[in-house]
């Protein structure tokens, strides 16, 4: 995939912990989770925006910056209207990473619904999975939100993995049932449905 353009990145703090954002002059193009570990933020700046500079927000993305925090404060906070950019991505994954952006706070879907929702048949959930495994902005582009078949909470590439993914779900008022307390029926007939 081709490096996404980035001029500026700042960092901030949240409840959670250490966020990064940049953008340039379309919006926002990368967004970093929060990590308490100060070398992973460092690890993002090198690979994911790798040309930016540490560079003051403008009024913007400093918007997104305190909608985030406040999201991590435990506040709704809608990003459907923050300006995003997602040059270089895909046909297919930038289709449905517009589709996401309508699944609202609180709400949530699955990889099979995500992918017909723009068009396409369950047998592309996989693909759905890849482009959330790769999303540029997480959080803006609510990746957290969705899930694999059966309500099962899937994977999530983020500082924390999974952990995090529950995190920010329960933060909405969503709660996922744990694999151990679904019983053998449920997840073999879950298996086959997207």
């Amino acid at each position: 995939m081709k490096s996404l353009l980035a001029k500026h990145y700042t960092t901030f703090d949240t409840s959670a912990g250490t966020c990064a954002i940049a953008w340039n002059d379309i919006g926002i193009s990368r967004f970093q989770l929060p990590t308490e570990r100060p070398e992973e933020v460092e690890t993002w700046q090198q690979r994911r925006v790798p040309g930016a500079v540490p560079g003051s927000p403008n009024s913007d993305v400093s918007r997104v910056i305190e909608a985030a925090i406040r999201y991590f404060d435990g506040h709704l906070v809608d990003f459907s209207d923050a300006a995003v950019d997602l040059r270089g991505q895909p046909e297919f994954f930038a289709k449905t990473y517009i589709s996401l952006r309508d699944v609202p706070y609180g709400k949530t879907t699955t990889y099979g619904e995500l992918a017909k929702s723009v068009g396409e048949g369950v047998e592309r959930s996989r693909e759905v999975g890849i482009a959330m495994a790769t999303n540029p902005v997480p959080l803006i582009i609510p990746c957290h939100r969705v899930l694999a078949a059966g309500g099962r909470l899937g994977g999530f590439s983020a500082p924390g993995g999974t952990e995090s993914k529950t995190r920010m779900l329960r933060l909405e008022g969503i709660a996922i049932v744990p694999r151990s307390r679904l019983n053998f029926t449920q997840t073999a007939q879950s298996s086959f449905a997207f």
